[in-house]
């Protein structure tokens, strides 16, 4: 970690004039440079993240038959669980070495896709909901953060997302067996979305893609979040701030174990027009031309195999 910058949200959140302004321009450059930012001083207990990694390895553990009686089909994945090996990064010859759950947001009508629970764990919902609250209201701090460092007004980026169509994902990668030749637990990859927070995984793996173009280990350290950029976030910022690639990586000799990781990918509602914010847009004008979320959403999970081509 020691090349990825530490920024404490409290700074922004609760800091004087100087404080909210050095976590502004750490956070931005952070996210311009490298990519990736771990943040402390957030709202995310950590003995919540850990109830929710011992209720993950509970649910994964379940047989085959009964995970997948919450698989729901043609759902593009945007709830429930998803079964080993069926998403694949863009491009990729091989899916990725991982199954997960995915939670959004909840909803007391029938209007959207609506989550499921495990009846195995009864005390699932109430643990994920909270952590899924807690991440997203640091989403929406570091988005306010990010439309100052660009200059514009602190809500252009959050209110993109407040309501929006974020998802928590708690993903399983089992220790690496069989696997087909070239198959990892997560190829090269930018996500979809605006930002991803990352709360601390079980293990090492994941890797981001240096501007130098050198595979960098991330590991965050206990209480940490890393946060980086999806390719959401690269249209609305015109480029400014582009995607991270990044990959998860299959464990060394002796390390075969299994790796739980919990990312919160913050998406703007399905309606919000992306287009590129006017004080990232210089004389040469857009670098993208103005697409609905729901549009590039939908078109990214048919390229990753969650969706029906």
């Amino acid at each position: 970690m020691a090349k990825v910058p530490v920024v404490n949200l409290r700074d922004f959140t609760h800091g004087s004039a100087a404080e909210r302004e050095r976590f502004i321009q750490a956070f931005g450059d952070g996210l311009q440079g490298l990519g990736p930012v771990a943040v402390e001083g957030h709202q995310v207990p950590i003995d919540l993240t850990h109830r929710v990694f011992e209720l993950a390895a509970q649910f994964f553990a379940l047989p085959d038959e009964s995970k997948r009686r919450y698989i729901v089909e043609g759902g593009g994945g945007e709830r429930g669980y998803t079964a080993f090996g069926q998403e694949r990064a863009v491009g990729a010859r091989t899916n990725d070495l991982k199954e997960f759950w995915h939670v959004g947001q909840e909803r007391s009508s029938e209007a959207g896709p609506q989550n499921l629970w495990p009846r195995e764990l009864p005390t699932f919902r109430h643990t994920v909901l909270a952590i899924y609250r807690a991440l997203e209201e640091c989403a929406l701090d570091l988005l306010r953060a990010l439309a100052a460092y660009l200059r514009l007004p602190e809500p252009y980026f959050a209110d993109m997302a407040r309501g929006g169509e974020s998802i928590l994902r708690i993903a399983h990668y089992p220790p690496v067996r069989d696997a087909p030749e070239n198959a990892v637990r997560a190829a090269e990859h930018a996500n979809i979305n605006l930002l991803t927070l990352r709360c601390e995984a079980s293990t090492g793996g994941l890797e981001v893609h240096a501007r130098d173009g050198q595979w960098l280990p991330i590991r965050s350290q206990e209480g940490q979040i890393v946060c980086d950029a999806g390719d959401m976030l690269a249209v609305v910022t015109n480029g400014v701030i582009s995607s991270t690639t990044h990959r998860v990586t299959n464990p060394p000799q002796g390390e075969n174990k299994s790796r739980y990781s919990m990312p919160f990918f913050v998406h703007p509602r399905p309606d919000v027009l992306l287009a590129p914010a006017p004080t990232t847009v210089g004389p040469e004008g857009p670098k993208f031309a103005p697409i609905l979320a729901h549009d590039f959403l939908t078109e990214r999970l048919k390229q990753i195999g969650l969706l029906g081509v």
